[in-house]
């Protein structure tokens, strides 16, 4: 298993001042709009054009 993924900017004000938020499982906090949120990968998606 990789290490957690780094997010490069806030999703809410398109900041970088990021840190990770420690009481959610991949929650992260922006320091400049006061915001925390969280990423999730859903899964993967199937390409285009293949078999179904």
């Amino acid at each position: 298993m990789s290490e957690r993924a780094v997010p490069f900017h806030c999703p809410y004000c398109g900041e970088e001042d990021l840190r990770p938020h420690e009481s959610t499982h991949g929650g992260w906090e922006c320091r400049s709009c006061m915001r925390a949120f969280s990423l999730k990968l859903i899964g993967l998606l199937r390409p285009q054009g293949g078999q179904s």
